[in-house]
């Protein structure tokens, strides 16, 4: 036998070989993800039997997950991984739809449980089913959006025979999971800047802005230009302004637990910058430039002060080059409200 003939065959059985082994990759990711399917399913279940008795909008993902997840499933105990995964994409962006209300889903679930007696004693008898395992129904309601990390981490093997819908399913997985992400991140910032805004006293400082992301807060020692003492002050900073406060008088019949705004501090005017030499211990000092004002921060905490420097020069940079975050023109760079 020739050499090339030897060499032919040696390349044959080397692609024969490498087709064994998708072949084989293939079947166990596709028994991994049937077993996996079944188990969601239980659990899935498990929210879809107890949210019928809550009727709302924003509980039809769950029921329409319910029936294209068993749907997967049966195409996946045929041998079916093309026509499984195809489907499966085709109903994706039910778990879009369902990070857009699963805020609404709570908040309908807790009036429920206020307002309806039977249904309360209904939960709580089906929360007793081994199925349940101890867990409250508010523990899997975020169940749907963890499955579909899940599948967007899954090692899913392509192969020539079903490289095109798999491709499709990978990308399809990608875009809602970054769907689904950015939509927990907005609701995420949202309650952060209600909770500051209910710290703040009164209401001259309108935290809830459209576009405005929370970013860090602290208390920082404020160094004044003269020979006064240390001023310890409680500092908010978002994505395009830097809020100075300070906490209202303990015996206020009001406001004793909350703080009074002194200052707004755009960031669009905002110069940071680290001032050496200035401490006599651990720690650190930073220079926040503007305009009109100029702002000496120290912290005893050598890692705080890092912290703050590190957020302080991204937002403010981020602010430079984003023109995405709209802000009311401003005519002056801080804007004093009285305490």
């Amino acid at each position: 036998m020739s050499g090339s003939s030897l060499l032919f065959m040696a390349g044959a059985n080397t692609v024969e070989e490498q087709r064994a082994r998708w072949e084989r990759k293939r079947s166990r990711t596709a028994k991994e993800l049937l077993e996996t399917e079944h188990k969601y399913l239980e659990q899935l279940d498990l929210v879809v039997t107890v949210s019928i008795l809550a009727p709302s909008d924003m509980w039809v993902p769950s029921g329409s997950m319910y029936l294209f997840v068993l749907v997967l499933s049966l195409h996946l105990e045929r041998g079916n991984l093309g026509r499984g995964l195809e489907n499966f994409c085709q109903n994706l962006e039910l778990y879009g739809h369902y990070a857009e209300n699963l805020e609404q889903a709570n908040k309908t679930l807790k009036e429920q449980l206020r307002k309806n007696k039977s249904f309360r004693r209904f939960k709580k008898l089906q929360e007793t089913r081994p199925q349940f395992q101890g867990r409250k129904l508010e523990d899997l309601l975020p169940l749907p959006l963890q499955r579909l990390h899940q599948c967007n981490t899954y090692p899913i093997v392509i192969t020539s025979e079903y490289a095109a819908i798999i491709s499709e399913a990978v990308k399809s997985i990608s875009e809602v999971s970054r769907w689904v992400q950015d939509t927990v991140r907005k609701r995420e910032n949202s309650l952060q800047l209600l909770r500051v805004q209910k710290l703040l006293k009164g209401q001259k400082t309108q935290v809830l802005t459209p576009g405005r992301w929370y970013i860090r807060e602290g208390w920082l020692l404020v160094v004044p230009s003269k020979g006064e003492e240390l001023k310890r002050r409680m500092f908010f900073l978002f994505s395009d302004i830097f809020i100075a406060t300070k906490p209202c008088h303990p015996l206020h019949p009001l406001n004793s637990n909350k703080l009074a705004c002194q200052a707004v501090y755009p960031l669009h005017q905002c110069v940071v910058d680290k001032v050496f030499g200035h401490t006599q211990s651990q720690g650190g000092l930073l220079s926040l430039s503007f305009p009109h004002k100029t702002l000496l921060l120290m912290s005893s905490e050598q890692q705080d002060i890092d912290d703050w420097y590190q957020s302080l020069t991204a937002a403010v940079r981020s602010k430079e080059n984003d023109s995405v975050v709209k802000v009311p023109p401003l005519s002056f760079s801080s804007i004093p409200l009285k305490s």
